[in-house]
């Protein structure tokens, strides 16, 4: 693996882009701090000036992506008004263009074990991408009649897993699991029988 190395005093940057690029190789368990300083192309001993450990080295990189990810999500979100549906779909789609986009990230956001109760940042972080899904799901609830309506944390709650679930099987090249059908096309459908049971959508013909 070729070395990235620092440049212009950045280290705690280049340890973070380090972090990124062996979980993508090895997964959020499969290296060492050794390791990360070595990839950035610095003494071991230099990681203790910007982290306690690998597990803080981790958060770090799953608080640079809960930043994009709550960025992506906000963007999509507005990009899809001022329809609730074209808001609320535009946000299951940015969740998987993520997951493609930054996979180191989306490792150590989701997988590496790392609690987003950490720190006050990174759970505020969270919070906010999060919350995205909730707004749209808020919003698009309300062509529910309300005692038929679905608490919002619940509705986001199962598009995330949906979202999710396409992201591990399917989008990520997991061994044994390739679909012949491509992973948004996969997510949509979901979206749409999920959206046709709460009468958010006309059943087709």
């Amino acid at each position: 693996m070729a070395k990235r190395g620092y440049h212009h005093g950045n280290l705690r940057q280049a340890l973070v882009d380090a972090c990124l690029a062996l979980i993508e190789a090895k997964g959020p368990t499969g290296f060492t701090l050794s390791e990360a300083a070595r990839e950035a192309g610095v003494t071991p001993a230099a990681v203790y000036r910007h982290f306690e450990g690998r597990e803080d080295l981790i958060a770090e990189a799953a608080l640079q992506g809960y930043e994009i990810f709550a960025d992506l999500m906000d963007y999509a979100y507005n990009e899809g008004k001022p329809s609730a549906l074209a808001a609320f779909e535009a946000t299951g789609r940015a969740y998987l263009a993520f997951a493609r986009k930054y996979p180191g990230h989306y490792v150590a956001m989701f997988e590496s074990g790392i609690s987003i109760q950490r720190t006050p940042e990174l759970n505020a972080t969270a919070t906010r991408a999060m919350g995205v899904f909730e707004k749209a799901a808020d919003e698009l609830s309300q062509h529910i009649p309300e005692h038929k309506r679905p608490p919002p944390q619940m509705f986001s709650a199962h598009i995330w897993a949906m979202s999710h679930g396409v992201v591990e099987l399917f989008a990520r090249g997991s061994p044994g699991t390739k679909s012949p059908f491509p992973p948004e096309d996969l997510l949509e459908t979901g979206i749409g029988i999920y959206l046709r049971g709460l009468g958010l959508i006309a059943p087709d013909d």
